[in-house]
């Protein structure tokens, strides 16, 4: 998980607004290339991302003269990569095989045990956990919603409750942001986020019948008789803790560690090694049925490392504009419940959440003079005990948005596209970004997250 944010307007070099073009070319093309030119998407996006991401690095290198950004970038984009990458290797050896019923009750309790392991393993940890049983347990009435629910509530709204969840409340956490602080203070919204989602998922399921193809009579039977499930590859628990476990070697944090300092900023290196490392392991010593079970392939995790690298870079002067913008002196008055949950939300669904916390916090925080570089001053930010008992809203209204809208788009959290691509290589016709957005974010998620915010940061009623 990237854990060394800073607010980014606060680099000395201003990129031009045109800088912002390759990030929008390169999210059309990710929304309409499987669609309009398929097969040149699927045998170029690679060199399309790392074209249009070295070509914003190059500017910022050669022409704006800026070392910083690209290097914080850079770091950040390894962690990330890292991570996705060992937890897939490491979820690809363990193979849960569900015997039942595929009903709708069956999913949605399927999906909230997700929702309540996302908090332990994170929602990467529990999406590649759960999404293949998932698919098998439905694959003779899969349809593309039933993955989108997936990613709404296992990959982003489950991970509401702990630091572990969501890399955004991960970065709360490593500024100061207590550890149980989140379990306190946002369970009822995490709970009206998977209860109403979890009801939306109920109905539209119930509504789906067996068309693909009718399971065999004694299949039936044998799922009616019992419900039961196996895991094959628990060697890989093992490793899969190694990998979670390591997100907590961080320099920022325990300051013995070994680290690449730069510029004010400790970079890890040795939490990427000791993954890797228990990636590599993993997989040399996973369970073959395991993996020819779950038809592990690495297809899907280049995939995202590819398009991440180029949305990571390309990324780099939306982000730096959108806080520049944030931060005017007019900007003060701004900061509201309403408007840094909207704010953040928006920004959160089509940027990366996680840097779009960390801007939107520095920048409640300074209202008050406070920074985000202490721990002390996050800590009385988080609590209310600082300056103003108000505080603490700011941040519950930031944490909420942060999470709940990385739903909204594929990239709007690491899982998302992960899940997607595991479902097209199992043959599910996914839609594509912008019929994503249409025909599932608009009609069922953001009811949603116009009902939380009414609730909870507008009246404050939890």
């Amino acid at each position: 998980m990237p854990n060394n944010y800073i607010l980014l307007v606060q680099n000395q070099h201003a990129a031009p607004g045109f800088l912002i073009i390759p990030f929008l070319i390169l999210i059309a093309m990710i929304a309409s290339g499987p669609v309009l030119f398929g097969h040149f998407w699927e045998h170029n996006y690679k060199k399309v991302a790392v074209t249009l991401g070295l070509t914003v690095l190059a500017y910022y290198l050669f022409v704006l003269h800026d070392v910083h950004m690209p290097i914080h970038t850079f770091f950040e984009y390894a962690s990330f990569a890292v991570l996705l990458s060992s937890l897939y290797i490491a979820a690809g050896g363990i193979y849960i095989n569900i015997n039942a019923r595929a009903t709708p009750l069956m999913n949605v309790a399927l999906v909230a045990v997700g929702a309540v392991l996302a908090n332990l393993v994170g929602t990467t940890g529990a999406s590649l956990l759960l999404i293949r049983p998932f698919i098998r347990l439905n694959v003779h009435r899969i349809k593309p919603y039933q993955i989108v629910f997936f990613i709404f509530i296992v990959s982003n709204a489950g991970g509401l409750l702990t630091p572990l969840g969501d890399p955004p409340l991960f970065i709360g956490f490593l500024k100061g942001v207590p550890f149980f602080w989140t379990l306190q203070h946002l369970f009822v919204p995490w709970a009206l986020a998977i209860a109403v989602l979890c009801l939306i998922f109920f109905i539209i399921d119930s509504r789906n019948k067996e068309t693909a193809f009718t399971p065999k009579p004694e299949v039936v039977a044998k799922n009616d008789e019992k419900t039961e499930f196996y895991v094959t590859g628990k060697r890989n628990l093992f490793w899969l803790a190694i990998i979670i476990g390591a997100i907590f070697l961080d320099p920022n944090v325990i300051d013995t560690l070994p680290h690449i300092y730069y510029d004010g900023n400790k970079f890890s290196f040795l939490r990427e090694i000791i993954q890797l490392g228990a990636a590599f392991f993993c997989y040399r010593n996973s369970s073959k049925t395991a993996l020819a079970g779950n038809q592990f392939n690495f297809h899907p995790i280049l995939e995202v490392v590819f398009l991440f690298f180029g949305i990571f870079f390309t990324m780099m002067p939306a982000l730096q504009l959108s806080a520049e913008i944030a931060s005017s002196p007019e900007f003060s008055a701004y900061i509201t419940p309403d408007f840094l949950y909207w704010a953040t939300g928006s920004l959160s669904g089509f940027l990366d959440n996680a840097p779009t916390y960390a801007n939107f916090l520095s920048l409640a925080m300074a209202k008050y003079d406070m920074a985000q570089n202490s721990v002390v001053e996050v800590r009385q930010f988080a609590t209310g005990t600082g300056a103003d008992p108000g505080t603490l809203i700011l941040l519950e209204a930031i944490s909420i948005a942060a999470v709940l809208f990385g739903a909204f788009t594929y990239i709007g959290n690491g899982p998302n596209f992960m899940v997607k691509a595991i479902a097209e290589s199992a043959g599910i016709k996914m839609p594509s970004f912008f019929a994503y957005i249409l025909r599932y974010s608009i009609p069922f998620l953001l009811p949603a997250l116009v009902l939380i915010w009414f609730l909870v940061v507008h009246l404050h009623l939890f």
